[in-house]
């Protein structure tokens, strides 16, 4: 068993010794300018938002279609095969009815986030995104939806390039 001191060595410094000199301040404002790198994979698929198309990932040994892509199969550990366009349809997985807003405001009309099950991926991938132009008592698991995007001119390789997914009639 190690034994401790009751008393660390040392004195407790304070203001005034800051302010007397004992002790060598420096002031310093960093620049914080951060560069971030999507990677190969999600780089690929925010490019083909911007070109209104959904894109993911295959791999060849399980057969699996992945989006958002990955250059990965976690399922069989190895790298993924080739590229896959995707319709912009799909079907809810899951939802919620949230009257809360990102910085806990109250809404008046809720928002409803979703999971996307998207068509021709594998079952299981999806995106999470909003749904619109449905009331929530209207939702159902399974719904049929489809992508509502922003204009071509308005896209800038983000996921909000699609406004939101709506039912299909």
């Amino acid at each position: 068993m190690v034994m401790l001191p009751e008393k660390l060595p040392g004195k407790q410094l304070g203001l005034s010794d800051i302010k007397n000199g004992k002790v060598i301040v420096t002031r310093n404002k960093p620049r914080l300018e951060y560069a971030w790198d999507a990677g190969m994979a999600i780089g690929r698929y925010l490019e083909e938002l911007k070109n209104g198309r959904l894109i993911g990932k295959k791999c060849n040994k399980c057969g699996r279609i992945m989006i958002p892509p990955r250059m990965f199969c976690e399922l069989c550990f190895r790298p993924s095969d080739e590229w896959v366009y995707l319709k912009d349809t799909g079907r809810v997985n899951t939802y919620s009815v949230c009257y809360v807003n990102w910085d806990a405001s109250r809404v008046e009309e809720p928002f409803l986030p979703a999971v996307i099950e998207i068509d021709g991926a594998s079952e299981g991938m999806g995106i999470m995104h909003l749904l619109g132009e449905v009331k929530p008592d209207e939702i159902k698991i399974g719904m049929a939806v489809q992508a509502v995007w922003k204009p071509a001119g308005e896209r800038e390789g983000a996921i909000t390039d699609i406004r939101y997914f709506k039912p299909m009639v």
